[in-house]
């Protein structure tokens, strides 16, 4: 991380932590982790296609599916992600 660009905005009834990779750090963040203490930290998913496809996986077939299981799955695409909305197409 670098420090200098990360800041925190707390109000009422939410906060918001902006974070920056620091130089040379490459690559999507997949997930963060977050709790009062190290020792009580949840994880959370950013969005993201790989993400996304990996829950709902899970969500249709939470066990070991069969191949014709897998086939009729449906396939999901992120199309964009923004402040306001996530769009998603579902074929």
């Amino acid at each position: 991380l670098l420090s200098p660009e990360s800041s925190v905005s707390v109000s009422a009834h939410n906060a918001v932590v902006g974070l920056a990779k620091a130089p040379g750090s490459t690559g999507l963040w997949d997930k963060f982790s977050f709790g009062l203490d190290p020792s009580a930290l949840q994880e959370r998913l950013f969005v993201s296609e790989e993400n996304v496809d990996g829950f709902l996986g899970t969500t249709f077939c939470p066990s070991p599916c069969s191949q014709s299981a897998l086939e009729s799955q449906p396939l999901i695409e992120v199309l964009d992600v923004t402040e306001d909305r996530i769009q998603i197409r579902v074929e």
